[in-house]
């Protein structure tokens, strides 16, 4: 199995064939939706979600399942979006998809939330958190993806998920907010405080799971 990262919070995974998307928004390329067989949205925000390319992907590729919060259906794409909650338990792309979480992590009490959904992906063994610090508590994560840079996130929040999560290895995501010098430092911080073997991708990386 192989997940290539994209730029931000998109990660692409490809097994035996099939290929799923998870998170594919405006910061992310676009041929990260080329011949997708399902995308994952964990939440409505545009960093997450690019309608427009989603919906050009869709036109292309008519069969492309999109699987997010019912929240998000209710707002764009109602037609083309299979309704996930946390709890659910579904396939896509031939994948085992468990939806976690509920809920966006606060980016200041006067911003109201909305909703978010984590997704495990079973037989990578893989956790996309979207916006939150959501722990899987009954999944075996291997390879963790952890947000580290955000308006709603500080450097410790990001350690001590991955302290809590405690996968085997970590890869940076939501990390087109920072500077070289921020991501230096973030960077450093997460190799030297965790247990997990970290790693910040660049776009276009890919690695075997």
């Amino acid at each position: 199995m192989r997940l290539t990262k994209f730029s931000h919070a998109c990660v692409r995974l490809e097994s035996d064939g099939a290929v799923l998307v998870v998170d594919p928004g405006t910061l992310s390329e676009r041929a990260a939706l080329d011949d997708a067989d399902a995308v994952l949205v964990t939440h409505e925000h545009p960093d997450h979600l690019d309608v427009e390319a989603l919906t050009d992907a869709l036109g292309k590729r008519p069969s492309m399942t999109v699987y997010a919060h019912p929240d998000v259906a209710e707002r764009q794409l109602a037609d083309a979006i299979t309704p996930v909650v946390p709890g659910d338990e579904f396939t896509a792309a031939g994948f085992h998809i468990r939806a976690y979480g509920g809920l966006h992590a606060i980016v200041h009490p006067d911003v109201p939330r909305i909703a978010n959904v984590g997704f495990y992906v079973e037989e990578a063994r893989l956790y996309h958190p979207g916006d939150s610090f959501d722990v899987p508590a009954d999944a075996e994560v291997e390879t963790l993806l952890v947000p580290i840079s955000a308006p709603w996130l500080k450097a410790s929040e990001s350690i001590d998920f991955v302290r809590q999560v405690a996968p085997r290895r970590a890869y940076a995501l939501h990390d087109a907010f920072y500077s070289d010098a921020g991501y230096a430092v973030v960077n450093r911080l997460l190799d030297n405080l965790t247990d997990a073997e970290y790693t910040r991708l660049s776009p276009g990386d890919r690695v075997d799971l």
